[in-house]
């Protein structure tokens, strides 16, 4: 079975299959996470593996809350899961919605609880393979430069929050 996440149907946010989710475009929440080192971020390529955008460059890390899980607590499960990365103090940087077809028919419409945290460049990482590919620094000037000149290799999310949302998650 799918995980369940919650998502709104009919009006009120219940328990939903997260590949339901993303097939029928429903409105849903989810978590994302900038780690900071002064102007750079740190970014991640997903796997190939992953049943929508593989092989796209995403902000640190982006998921969504178990039904009745806490946001924060998501943000930290996930940034260790994914990245092996623990003990980053997580401050909230509020709340965005977007909708964007991600490939295969598959849409997500997300309400988003965006958190960011601050770590330094020795920051140590255990990518987990099945999750992320890759993982890089990347000044947040070039990263807009490299959006710019080559949209399609990054997720439709990171596209929107870079374009609509900078002021809010990075402060600038």
């Amino acid at each position: 079975m799918d995980e369940m996440i919650p998502a709104w149907v009919e009006g009120r946010l219940t328990p939903v299959e997260k590949l339901t989710v993303h097939q029928q475009g429903l409105r849903h929440k989810a978590v994302s996470v900038f780690v900071l080192d002064g102007d750079r971020v740190l970014i991640q390529q997903r796997a190939f593996g992953k049943y929508h955008t593989p092989g796209l460059w995403a902000n640190t890390c982006c998921t969504h809350p178990l039904w009745g899980e806490d946001d924060a607590a998501c943000a930290a499960r996930r940034l260790h899961e994914e990245l092996g990365i623990t003990g980053l103090t997580l401050q909230a940087a509020g709340t965005v919605e977007y909708r964007a077809e991600v490939g295969g028919g598959m849409v997500e419409h997300e309400v988003v609880a965006l958190f960011r945290a601050t770590a330094g460049p020795d920051l140590p990482l255990a990518l987990n393979p099945d999750e992320v590919r890759a993982a890089r620094w990347v000044d947040l000037g070039a990263l807009q430069a490299e959006i710019a000149a080559t949209p399609e290799v990054f997720t439709p999310w990171l596209r929107i929050y870079l374009a609509e949302h900078a002021s809010q998650i990075f402060g600038t």
